[in-house]
This record gives C-alpha cells, sequence and structure tokens, in this order.
C-alpha cells in the first residue's frame, strides 16, 4: 500500500499563535505549518517569510495591525521554497530581502519548485490563484546585512549552508532574538530534500554562538530561554544526524535508494513519527542523503513529476 503522496490528505486546519518573544518582536505560529516573524522598530515593520499566497498573507498583516500602524517595509525571505515566499507582494513592502544565494536558487529553481510544493501540500497554498508570480528580492546580500528601524538594529547574517544553499537567519540584539527559518525546527521534521547535511551541523553552531535568549523555528512553537533554545537546535542536530548517518553506511555498503529509505524509515519512525510532516518529509530527506553520501553537493532540482515517481518507488 503507497501512503497519500505527501501532504496531500493534511486538510485539518491548525490553530494559530500571534505572540511576542521579545519587546515588540512577535511569531505567528501554526502547529507545525510555516511560521512568519514580525519586527516592530521606531519606523517600520519586518516581515520574516510570508505564507504561501497573497490571501494567507493577509493574516498576518491583520495581526500586525492589531500590533501597530507603522508601515511594513521589509519582507525578508531566510531561504527560498514557494510556501515561504509567494505570499510577499500582500505586504506593499518596498524591499524584499534575501541572500545573494537564495536569489540564485530562484533563477535556478523556483518555477519548478512552485508547481512542486503546490501539489505536495495543497493545503498550504489557499487562493493559489492569487499568487502574481516568483518573489524576486530587490536587495541581496553575500554574508551580512544590518537593516535600521530607527534605533532598533536587525542583523541578516548568512551563516552557512544548511536547509539549503541561500538560508539566512535574523537576529535583533537588543533583545536576543533570532528567526531562524527552517535551520532550526521544534517537534517537527525538517525538510532536506534541497539540504546540505554536511553543512548544516557547523551552521547549527553558529547559531547557537549567538546565545538567543528567544528564538522563532521555520515550523513549530517559538521558544523563549536559552534552555529551551538550546534545546531546538539539539533536536534539529540529531534530527539531521538521524537521518543522514544510515544512509551514509548503506551508501558504503552499495545499497539503493529504496534499501536506504526502508532502514532509515525503520530507524526514525519511533523518534519522530510524531513530528509535523515527518511522513512528508522522510522520502525527499532520504533522496537527498542518498545523493550527497554518492558525493553530488548541488541537491538536484524537484519537478512534481520526480516527487511523485520517486514516492512511488519509496513508499510502495
Amino acid at each position: 500500500m503507497i501512503r497519500a503522496f505527501a501532504s496531500v490528505a493534511d486538510t485539518a486546519e491548525k490553530t494559530t499563535r500571534f505572540e511576542e518573544i521579545g519587546r515588540d518582536l512577535y511569531a505567528f505560529t501554526a502547529e507545525g505549518d510555516p511560521n512568519t516573524g514580525v519586527i516592530v522598530g521606531d519606523d517600520g515593520v519586518i516581515v520574516i517569510d510570508t505564507q504561501a499566497t497573497p490571501v494567507m498573507a493577509r493574516r498576518i498583516v491583520e495581526h500586525v495591525r492589531c500590533v501597530t500602524d507603522k508601515p511594513i517595509t521589509h519582507v525578508v525571505l531566510t531561504h527560498y521554497h514557494a510556501v515561504r515566499v509567494l505570499g510577499a507582494s500582500a505586504y506593499g513592502a518596498r524591499a524584499v530581502v534575501a541572500s545573494d544565494a537564495c536569489r540564485a536558487m530562484i533563477a535556478e529553481r523556483g518555477q519548478e519548485d512552485w508547481q512542486s510544493e503546490l501539489e505536495r501540500f495543497p493545503r498550504l497554498f489557499q487562493a493559489a490563484e492569487s499568487v502574481p508570480g516568483l518573489t524576486w528580492p530587490n536587495l541581496t546580500f553575500a554574508t551580512s546585512l544590518t537593516i535600521h528601524l530607527g534605533r532598533r538594529r536587525v542583523d541578516l547574517l548568512r551563516l552557512g549552508r544548511g536547509h539549503t544553499a541561500g538560508d539566512i537567519v535574523v537576529h535583533v540584539p537588543d533583545e536576543r532574538v533570532v528567526y531562524s527559518g527552517d535551520l532550526v525546527e521544534y517537534h517537527s521534521a525538517c525538510y532536506c530534500g534541497d539540504a546540505h547535511f554536511a553543512d548544516w551541523p557547523g551552521t547549527l553552531d553558529r547559531i547557537a554562538a549567538i546565545e538567543p535568549l528567544a528564538l522563532m523555528p521555520g515550523r513549530g512553537e517559538a521558544l523563549r530561554g536559552a534552555g529551551p533554545v538550546r534545546e531546538a537546535i539539539d533536536l534539529t542536530r540529531r534530527f539531521l544526524c538521524d537521518t543522514y548517518e544510515p544512509v551514509a553506511r548503506g551508501v558504503a555498503r552499495g545499497d539503493s535508494l529504496k534499501a536506504c529509505f526502508d532502514r532509515a524509515a525503520e530507524a526514525m519512525r519511533p523518534r519522530y513519527g510524531d513530528f509535523a510532516i515527518f511522513e512528508h518529509c522522510l522520502p525527499f530527506n532520504v533522496a537527498r542523503a542518498y545523493d550527497e553520501a554518492r558525493g553530488i553537493d548541488t541537491p538536484r532540482i524537484w519537478t512534481a513529476e520526480r516527487d511523485k515517481a520517486m514516492w512511488t518507488a519509496l513508499q510502495g
């Protein structure tokens, strides 16, 4: 029996929360659905990750308007995946900001990723027809960029590859709050289909070195306190190790992708089977781990056709 493809069977709406995790710093979370961050400064607002469509992004705008009437001046993309970025037009921001590497990924695989993610998780693309096209950053940087919202300083940092080649984190020093994007997850599976497994732990080390007092992960509840933040980073690290190591051992033995998948699934389901989107992510994660263990550095582009062929081959 083949499991329902990706998350097409996940139709239940999630309970959302909009909470303050530092002074004028907010996290929109939704039980394992993609999170969105909001930073309020003296003279403007930054929104971090946009939701998947403009219609869905309007929920974020409504929350922003409950706490401030300041204009939304910047939209920051922590990385490129359609579910994170295609709602950007709803905010009317003058700047859409991302790393140079993130913009390169949009150019390389943006259209394919859009169609792929729409078919994987239709619930997250409410009113998909409202998306005007690919989201293109108009302000990019190589390793770091500082935005000043009056007296509030916001640092955008590319600390290394991990979830994708173009990930950044957003650090607000005056409150020691970090918005990590999907580099850190909390009781949600890491999606590793475009990952760099060898680099990701070092990137997590650099996030930990900031010593955040609060952190909004890409998925899962926001963390407050140094202890819970460390727990989330450590949990992410363990998940990556538990995904990659059995696959790498299988590659060294000459095992097939299917054999590696079966071993990884057997080992991981008891530990992580109740994590959000675990079954969705598992085949994509193992396929990428298998490629990286065979020396393929740049993740292969996922298309809707490749998604379904891989899913049938592994989940059958």
